[in-house]
């Protein structure tokens, strides 16, 4: 899919003069953000697709180092292995589409999978081959940390998970450890906390495990949303990691999805009217913003534009409004902005590449699919 490209933001506003919203991908943030967090990770990192399935940016991340995909769909898997024949895919959701698995692993050689509960394993039994498989054990551990609890739907009780790894082992598939601590995770601690409750499980089996996925959940700093930086993050893994019981050969895995899909995107959207403090632009809620309406963050850093140049001066805080007919359709955090801006001029969120073209909708006919390529750091 390939996109035109500008050396910057500005330049790409006085050629294009666009109407629609802009999505604008910044290789070089994203080849730098990939590589510090491969580097910095102390074990395997699988990209969480949903975050952002864009092939260009799916691309981006395999330059920049990535090989293993975490999927939760037959058309992830599909996608990704298209792209990349060389890539591992890992079905990491308990609970597929009927045949999902099995066409996983006939069309894509996945052998990775992970099941909750033993009705998963007889599922799974029933469409792939055990022996050669990884089946990855889910449990349910979370920290107050997390913006969002991901151990609410998904994840058996640390006292099951013996019982569980032991039906993996007997139907021949090798057995594996997995947990997601939560969203968004505001304190390191909480990687220490839950690889804590997966060593005292992994202490009572009767085998060394090789594998344990620790899951997602790296935190990603917004307005308004302070967070510690990765490297506290690696440095609170690399010190649980010691006391994990694992196997000789034993590795730990994590799914970021935000950490990696976010830094390099930016959306440059176009101010259609002013009502005093209030701003509607030419997309929203049900498009680009969408993740919004979530728990967590509630804006993104902005820099307006005027007649394709940085629009600097004092600044006031305004509501943000989408294009739709619908009263939902507002921005739920306010954003500093020059106090003079007006309509006709554009503003560029950045750091917005997760959870965002993946999620956006044409609701009201509004929807853009203009992707550029910004040479700039």
């Amino acid at each position: 899919m390939p996109t035109d490209s500008f050396a910057n933001v500005g330049q790409m506003l006085r050629q294009l003069r666009p109407v629609q919203p802009v999505y604008c991908i910044y290789p070089k943030r994203y080849k730098a953000s990939t590589a510090s967090f491969v580097g910095g990770f102390p074990g395997r990192v699988l990209y969480a697709v949903k975050a952002n399935d864009d092939p260009r940016i799916l691309s981006l991340l395999y330059e920049s180092g990535i090989r293993h995909f975490d999927c939760a769909s037959l058309p992830e898997v599909s996608r990704v292995a298209g792209l990349f024949p060389d890539a591992s895919c890992y079905f990491m959701i308990p609970v597929r589409l009927r045949g999902a698995a099995a066409a996983a692993q006939r069309q894509y050689g996945v052998r990775h999978f992970v099941i909750d509960h033993d009705a998963g394993l007889e599922t799974l039994a029933r469409e792939i081959d055990l022996p050669g498989s990884v089946i990855f054990a889910r449990m349910a551990v979370h920290h107050k940390s997390a913006v969002s609890d991901l151990s609410a739907k998904f994840g058996a009780a640390p006292a099951l998970i013996p019982s569980l790894i032991e039906s993996i082992a007997a139907c021949g598939a090798e057995p594996a450890l997995a947990f997601n601590v939560g969203s968004s995770v505001t304190d390191p601690d909480a990687y220490r906390y839950a690889i804590g409750v997966a060593a005292g499980v992994l202490e009572t089996l009767p085998r060394k495990l090789r594998l344990v996925d620790i899951g997602g959940g790296f935190a990603m700093p917004y307005p308004g949303f302070p967070v510690p930086p990765l490297a506290e993050y690696f440095a609170a893994v690399r010190d649980a990691m010691t006391a994990l019981p694992l196997s000789e050969n034993g590795e730990i895995l994590c799914e970021p999805g935000r950490a990696l899909a976010a830094p390099g995107l930016t959306a440059v959207v176009e101010v259609l009217m002013r009502k005093d403090d209030r701003l509607f632009l030419n997309d929203g809620i049900y498009g680009i913003f969408w993740e919004l309406n979530l728990k967590g963050h509630d804006r993104y850093p902005a820099i307006a534009y005027r007649d394709g140049r940085p629009l600097y001066g004092s600044q006031r805080d305004f509501r943000l409004y989408g294009p739709t007919c619908d009263n939902i359709d507002v921005l739920p955090g306010a954003v500093g902005l020059p106090a003079d801006i007006r309509a006709g001029d554009y503003i560029e969120f950045s750091g917005i590449g997760a959870y965002s073209l993946s999620g956006r909708t044409s609701f009201n006919g509004h929807y853009s699919d203009t992707v550029v390529t910004i040479e700039a750091d």
